[in-house]
């Protein structure tokens, strides 16, 4: 076997992807509750600091971006945000 085989299962890959999309969603809920008035530079920081921490090499990407701006531009409504809770 060579390092290069050493990877996690599909199963496994499919946790992780769903526990990184749960992350991103808190982080969106809570932006969206505690940063309604806020520009999207705003909420991109606070997206960020919530989610760097949580994951090695953290880069985000465009996907942020489009939350914050998301978020900034009120297009997340009270329904949309608690649908992540769960």
């Amino acid at each position: 076997m060579e390092l290069k085989d050493v990877k996690w299962n599909e199963q496994a890959r499919e946790k992780i992807l769903l526990d990184a999309d749960r992350a991103l969603q808190e982080a969106v809920r809570q932006a969206t509750s505690s940063l309604a008035n806020a520009d999207k530079e705003e909420v991109y920081k606070f997206l960020f600091e919530q989610l760097k921490d949580q994951f090695v090499d953290f880069q985000p990407g465009p996907d942020l971006t489009r939350y914050a701006e998301a978020v900034a531009n009120g297009d997340f409504n009270s329904n949309s945000s608690a649908e992540t809770e769960g």
